[in-house]
Formats: structure tokens, C-alpha cells, sequence
């Protein structure tokens, strides 16, 4: 039975997708779309990337993409890769190939024109499939069965799909996340919990971008169950050993039902202890960004809040605190009440609490204090250390009596102040 995704994608009647494979196909050469792109064109699901195999080879892509008036960029050649922009869109175009040679990070690969051999080399049957420009689908390793199935399957030998290259124990996982029913293939599992060893022999920002990835994925936490029995989620992230990844479930189930978007960094706190030093320890294996390392650590260093802590309470707690940090406190103390609410009306209080408690942090906006070292200057004090103590006294009262002296009355007790 032949398959067809035209009428599925809108995408591939782009007039410069069109040209590309048109000109890449000329002379007798070929060219189809692959991969990623088709898979989500069957499975109904959004296309951001579209990939293109060719068996031109490197140097005719570019040769081809500049005579028809496209942007070649050799991103990848030394593997084939070639990326043109056509019509102001960035396509990755790459000469059919095998891998000669893995170390179980990177290949060396091998050109050819073989359909066959470039799908065999792929990691999962659902990212080897191609499409011909008018959206005839080739399959040469039962992806569209598996699509149907919801399965996720290592083309061929598993252990041997993840020894040229370790990542793809993450990567089975990640499409299972997104993609997968049930549960995971049996053989692709026990080869993922075997050679679960060999994740150290990857660089930190590969590893972190494959588990935002998982994290990102509309409910990860079967996957992440699975993870866990094989293993692979103590090697990935050994700081989730001993901390548990039930609150994934509360969360994902809190998103849902209250609209939350999927937040990766949200997620990994609720399978983390939230312990300082062992988030900094985390942060900096897996080179966090500057903006993920501050907001962990801020979470971190956030304290619990109570369901009966006043609004007037919290407001003070945001102000010397970290805003995000509290947030996350409160998504995740919300998420976790509601999961105990079901049998217990006292978590059901809780819960009204903290999503009272939440929404006032979400609205609340940091008020600024009214005065400065100048204004103490010009009341005749002398700049130096007590100058600095009046000022952070003052704003201490400030913050005690709820924000609420004005400019006038903290001048006031700054002159107090001054003349005692």
C-alpha cells in the first residue's frame, strides 16, 4: 500500500522546496525530503525543520543551490551536509551516506546512493522514512508501521544503533516521550539499560539539550519511569537517585488542567532536591546557560511557603528574595497539594492557598525604595558606613510596614536618625 503525506503537509508545496528538489534531482540524480519532517507529516504533528537526502554529492549541492539563486552554507560538508536557503528558509541538505567508523560519539561516513544503506544508518524507524516532491513516502525499514503503532524502534540491531553513538539511549527515550504508546520497545530498552555506562563519554551540552528536550515533551513522565527502571535516569542525572520523580505526574497533570505551559527547567526541579550546593554541582556538569544555572539556584535558595502565609507576608518574602524562585516553589507545592487533595480535604485547603499565593506572586511587581545615599547627603550626612546603616535600617522598616511610608515620612526618620 503506498503512502502519501500530500494534502498532510502544507510545507511541501513551497514553491522553493519544490525548486530545491528539482534541481537537486536533475541528470539522473535524486532527492527527497527526510526524516523528521515526514514522520510528524504522518503523525499529524507540527513541522519546524524540513530535512532533504540527495545522492548529489557535497560540492554539486552547492554548485546546484548558487545556479538556481539559493544560498548554499557548507555547515556540514566534511558529512555531507549542506545547508541551503531557499526562499528565506534554511533547508539541511545532505548526500546519502554510510557510517564507515563510530566511536560512539562521532562518524566517519562514507557517500553513496544507496536509499537503503543512508535509512539503515539512521538510529529510529520512524526518522527513516523519505518523501518524493509529490509526497510519496519511501520506507525501507518499517517506520510507517511503527507510526501507526505509536512504537519506537532502533533500525535493526540496538545495541549496535546506540554503541555509534551513545546519545541515541537519551534520544530513545526523548521519542518516546513525544511519540510513543504503551511501553517501550522491550529489545530497545534492555540495550539502553546495558550500555547506560557509555553516556559518560558525552559532552555535557549534548546531554542537557537531549534532556530539555525529553522535559519539554507534553507528558514526559512515562518516560521518565522508564528511565528510571533502566537505569538511565540515575547516570543522566544522578542528583534524581534518591529524590524520586513521582511529582512529575502532579505537575504534568496541573499543567493541563490550569494551562501552565511546558517549562523543562519546572520539571527538572520537581525530580531535584532542592539543596544548594548540589544544584550549583548540577549546573555546572551540564553547562547550564547563565539564565538556567541563576534560576536553580534561586529556587534553591527559596524557602517553602506555607499555604496560610498572608499575601502582605509573601510580598516581603518576593522583595528580598527572587521572584522566579518563589514561582517555582508555589507551581510545584501547588501541583503536589492537588494530587493529595483527592483524598484529603486538608490538602484541598492547602491547595486554595497556594494558588491564591500564586497568582499574587505572578502579578506582583517589586516596588522601588524611595530613597537614596544622596538624599541622606543632602540632609547633612557624611557618606561612609553609617550613612550605608541608616539607609539599610530605614529600608528595612520600609519593608516591615508593608511598602507603605512614602518618600516624606522615611525623610523624616532619616533625620531622627541622623541627629541620634
Amino acid at each position: 500500500m503506498s503512502v502519501s503525506i500530500a494534502g498532510r503537509a502544507d510545507w511541501l508545496a513551497d514553491k522553493y522546496l519544490q525548486r530545491l528538489l528539482a534541481t537537486l534531482a536533475e541528470g539522473g540524480e535524486e532527492a527527497r525530503v527526510a526524516g523528521g519532517a515526514v514522520r510528524n507529516a504522518l503523525m499529524g504533528e507540527p513541522v519546524s525543520d524540513v530535512d532533504v537526502a540527495t545522492t548529489c554529492l557535497p560540492q554539486e549541492i552547492i554548485r546546484r543551490a548558487d545556479t538556481e539563486g539559493f544560498k548554499p552554507v557548507p555547515t556540514g560538508i566534511e558529512h555531507g551536509t549542506v545547508t541551503v536557503v531557499a526562499g528565506g528558509k534554511p533547508y539541511e541538505v545532505t548526500t546519502l551516506r554510510a557510517d564507515v567508523e563510530t566511536d560512539g560519539r562521532r562518524a566517519k561516513v562514507s557517500f553513496g546512493r544507496d536509499w537503503k544503506l543512508d535509512a539503515e544508518r539512521r538510529d529510529f524507524t520512524i526518522n527513516a522514512l523519505y518523501a518524493d516532491a509529490d509526497g510519496s513516502v519511501l520506507d525501507l525499514v518499517g517506520g510507517i508501521a511503527d507510526i501507526e503503532a505509536r512504537r519506537l524502534r532502533f533500525i535493526g540491531d540496538a545495541e549496535a544503533r546506540i554503541r555509534e553513538d551513545y546519545l541515541r539511549i537519551l534520544r530513545f527515550f526523548r521519542f518516546f516521550a513525544w511519540y510513543g504508546e504503551g511501553r517501550p520497545d522491550a529489545e530497545g530498552l534492555k540495550a539502553c539499560a546495558r550500555l547506560k555506562d557509555g553516556l559518560a563519554q558525552l559532552s555535557a551540552e549534548r546531554v542537557w539539550s537531549e534532556l530539555k528536550k525529553l522535559l519539554s515533551a507534553s507528558d514526559p513522565s512515562r518516560a521518565l519511569l522508564w528511565m528510571r527502571q533502566a537505569g538511565v535516569l540515575t547516570a543522566a542525572l544522578p542528583e534524581s537517585e534518591k529524590w524520586g520523580i513521582d511529582a512529575i505526574h502532579g505537575l504534568t497533570k496541573a499543567e493541563k488542567d490550569l494551562g501552565w505551559a511546558a517549562d523543562p527547567m519546572l520539571r527538572l526541579e520537581a525530580i531535584v532536591p532542592p539543596d544548594v550546593a548540589r544544584m550549583k554541582t548540577l549546573a555546572e556538569r551540564l553547562r547550564f546557560s547563565t539564565a538556567e544555572s541563576d534560576r536553580l539556584r534561586c529556587w534553591a535558595l527559596s524557602t517553602a511557603v506555607e499555604p496560610k502565609t498572608t499575601e502582605g507576608e509573601l510580598a516581603k518574602r518576593l522583595y528580598r528574595g527572587d521572584r522566579q524562585g518563589f514561582v517555582d516553589r508555589l507551581r510545584l507545592a501547588l501541583a503536589a497539594a492537588r494530587v493529595r487533595a483527592v483524598e484529603d480535604n486538608n490538602a484541598l485547603l492547602e491547595a486554595g492557598g497556594f494558588s491564591r499565593l500564586l497568582a499574587f506572586a505572578l502579578k506582583w511587581e517589586k516596588p522601588v525604595f524611595p530613597l537614596k545615599g544622596a538624599d541622606l547627603t543632602a540632609l547633612g550626612a557624611t557618606p561612609g558606613p553609617k550613612l550605608g546603616e541608616i539607609l539599610k535600617n530605614l529600608e528595612a522598616e520600609w519593608i516591615e510596614a508593608g511598602f507603605a511610608p512614602d518618600r516624606g515620612a522615611l525623610l523624616e526618620r532619616a533625620a531622627k536618625a541622623l541627629e541620634a
